[in-house]
């Protein structure tokens, strides 16, 4: 039986997407030089290229290459259209908000920061957040889409932030999908800290190399998150990863849950269930130890439900007890690599930054397609 051939329109969608995704990665490029890299004759660029004009989604920047007197012709640079928008990725923590914009190219071409109370009031993170939106915005125009990590468990389903017993962080519940509403015409997608943290973990060791881990978040808050096969397991309500009640051995080798040994240790900030991490690094060997063997627990609890290939110790002071958490991990049944965070520097926001410039170029790719036309994704 003849193979079916694909469609004329088909075909042309993409072509279009291939100039598209060239020209994200080089920023500008003739027709002939989009022939050569994407492997197509100069008339099929030629024509992508009008097409994609003509959708607004590239532009002629004006610029032309060298050409006569024996140089060959004169050919023009197309770029991706200022029009194609940017997206906007965003961190709440206790340290307060930070916006960015992010354009097609993965630049940051504009930041806000906002500064929150502790603790945190729901209507003054939904302030400091539309502020920091505003700032960050697009020259006033909304976003194609927005990115959030927030240092709260996450509802799966409705992107609100709940609260928790013990919550170190957030009073009372915050929709962060609403309140941004009105600066990103496409979705808003919100996901814990600790699971962007670790999808920039896997993504600075390299996707293949790294793929069944835990990631622990030892700071002023617990967090944990599991990626399974490259994927972050979130479980049916987005509460996968929740170590804070999970019962280990506290001082004397008492079972305690693991976020009390803390308040024991005397190690919490006044009128707070946040953990204070200068004092704790200030502590006794004694107390590192301690704390290291509490951590330990909690390995060999995710270590027997998730089977991790390794455990990734992040955080504020988790990586500097290293040594103490090691030294009590060597005396589990199973053993597992713990070792510490390879990317230290904002990795959760490199992984909210990340998942924006992905989405942004995918829906750029998609504005191209006949069915979609040059609207905003839905």
């Amino acid at each position: 039986m003849e193979s079916a051939k694909p469609s004329v329109d088909l075909v042309r969608s993409l072509t279009d997407e291939h100039v598209l995704r060239a020209l994200m990665r080089h920023r500008r490029l003739t027709r002939a030089e989009l022939a050569v890299e994407i492997g197509i004759s100069k008339p099929t660029a030629g024509e992508s290229v009008r097409r994609l004009t003509e959708l607004g989604l590239v532009a002629d920047t004006g610029e032309r290459t060298p050409g006569g007197r024996g140089r060959g012709r004169v050919g023009s640079y197309y770029a991706l259209a200022p029009t194609v928008g940017v997206a906007l990725a965003i961190t709440i923590a206790p340290e307060g908000v930070v916006a960015e914009c992010v354009d097609v190219y993965g630049d940051t071409v504009a930041r806000a920061v906002r500064s929150i109370d502790r603790p945190a009031r729901p209507s003054q993170v939904s302030s400091a957040l539309r502020a920091a939106a505003a700032e960050a915005g697009a020259g006033g125009r909304p976003a194609r889409l927005a990115v959030v990590g927030a240092a709260d468990p996450v509802d799966r389903a409705t992107g609100r932030l709940v609260q928790l017993p013990d919550a170190p962080f957030l009073v009372g519940e915050l929709d962060p999908v609403a309140a941004l509403a009105p600066y990103a015409d496409g979705p808003v997608v919100v996901d814990n800290d600790v699971n962007w943290a670790a999808l920039a973990e896997r993504d600075s060791v390299g996707a293949e190399q790294l793929r069944d881990f835990a990631y622990l978040y030892l700071g002023e808050g617990l967090g944990c998150a599991i990626v399974d096969d490259g994927h972050v397991r979130r479980g049916r309500a987005g509460l996968t990863g929740e170590i804070a009640h999970v019962v280990t051995a506290g001082p004397g080798g008492r079972a305690v849950r693991f976020i009390e040994l803390f308040e024991e240790l005397g190690l919490r900030r006044t009128g707070s269930t946040a953990i204070d991490t200068e004092r704790l690094l200030d502590s006794s060997a004694a107390t590192h130890e301690t704390i290291g063997t509490a951590v330990s627990g909690v390995v060999a609890a995710v270590v027997a439900l998730a089977d991790p290939q390794e455990v990734v110790i992040g955080g504020s002071w988790g990586p500097a007890l290293i040594d103490s958490v090691r030294a009590a991990t060597a005396l589990m049944p199973r053993q597992v690599s713990v070792r510490p965070a390879e990317l230290t520097s904002e990795p959760v926001l490199a992984g909210v930054r990340a998942e924006a410039l992905r989405r942004l170029r995918s829906s750029v790719t998609a504005s191209s397609r006949p069915e979609r036309g040059a609207g905003r994704p839905a």
